[in-house]
C-alpha cells in the first residue's frame, strides 16, 4: 500500500520554496505551501493542482509562536500529519557590519533560526508518533562567510548546526534530519541584488558563472532535486549532513 505522505514548505510561494513544492507534490505527496500571504501561495497551489496532486495555500508567520502552531494543526486536518517539512523561509538584510542595524540583524536570525525552530518543533510531535520524519534546513554557501551577510551567514551558519542536533535527538523515533547550502540560485532575491548593485540580472549571472567550476549559475529545480532525495523514504540512512549545491567543492 502506497502511503501518502504530507509534506511542509516554508516561504514556498516562488523561487526556491515554489519549486520544491510543485516536486514533492510530483513525488506523489501532499504539500502544505506556506509563506507570509496566503494569496500569493494560490497559483503554486494551483499549478499542483492542475498536473493532478493535491496541495493547500497558507498564510502564516513562521516567526510567530501561535500561528505556526495554528498553521501546522490546520496543515494535520486538512491534508494529514505532516511527516516532512523543509524549512526554506528566509530574507536578507545586507550590509556592511558597521551600517547593519539591529533591526536587520533580528529580522534576519528571527525568520531564519526562529522560524526554523518553531516549526519543527510544533511538526517532530507528528513524526514521532508516525516514527517516520524528514526535516530538510535551507541554508547557504553564505554560512561559510560573505562579505556584507553577517546576519544571514550567521543565521545559516546557525541552521547546520540545528540540523546536526535534530539528527541527534530525533534519529531514534525515524526522524531525519539534513541540511541543503546552495550556492547561486537564479530567484527573485539574487534578482533584486543585481538590481540593488546596479547591473543586469543577465551580466549578475554571467559574473556568477565564471567563478563555479561547473560554469552555471543554479535553478530552483536543482534544490528541489535534493530537497526530493532528502525527503524520500530510501533516504532513511542518512542524517545530519549538509549538502552543498553550488556547482562545486564550496565547503
Amino acid at each position: 500500500m502506497t502511503i501518502t505522505r504530507t509534506a511542509i514548505v516554508t516561504g514556498a510561494a516562488r523561487g526556491i520554496g515554489a519549486a520544491v513544492a510543485k516536486r514533492l507534490a510530483s513525488d506523489g505527496m501532499a504539500v502544505a505551501v506556506i509563506d507570509l500571504d496566503e494569496s500569493a501561495c494560490k497559483p503554486v497551489v494551483a499549478e499542483i493542482e492542475a498536473a493532478g496532486g493535491k496541495a493547500i495555500a497558507v498564510g502564516a508567520d513562521v516567526t510567530d509562536e501561535s500561528a505556526v502552531e495554528y498553521a501546522v494543526t490546520r496543515i494535520a486536518e486538512e491534508l494529514g500529519a505532516p511527516t516532512v517539512l523543509v524549512n526554506n523561509a528566509g530574507v536578507i538584510r545586507d550590509n556592511l557590519l558597521f551600517r547593519m542595524t539591529t533591526d536587520d540583524w533580528d529580522t534576519v536570525m528571527n525568520v531564519h533560526l526562529r522560524g526554523a525552530f518553531l516549526m519543527a518543533r510544533t511538526a517532530q510531535k507528528h513524526m514521532t508518533e508516525a516514527k517516520f520524519g524528514r526535516i530538510v534546513n535551507l541554508s547557504s554557501t553564505s554560512a561559510l562567510g560573505n562579505r556584507g551577510q553577517a546576519n544571514y551567514s550567521a543565521a545559516k551558519a546557525g541552521l547546520q548546526g540545528f540540523t546536526k542536533t535534530l539528527a541527534l535527538e530525533l534519529g531514534k523515533f525515524g526522524v531525519t534530519a539534513n541540511a541543503i547550502a546552495p550556492g547561486f540560485i537564479e530567484t527573485e532575491m539574487t534578482a533584486a541584488t543585481a538590481e540593488r548593485m546596479g547591473v543586469t540580472f543577465e551580466d549578475f549571472k554571467a559574473g556568477a558563472a565564471k567563478q563555479i567550476p561547473v560554469a552555471r549559475t543554479g535553478r530552483p529545480d536543482d534544490i528541489a532535486h535534493a530537497v526530493s532525495f532528502f525527503a524520500s523514504a530510501e533516504a532513511g540512512f542518512v542524517s545530519g549532513q549538509v549538502l552543498y549545491v553550488s556547482g562545486g567543492p564550496a565547503a
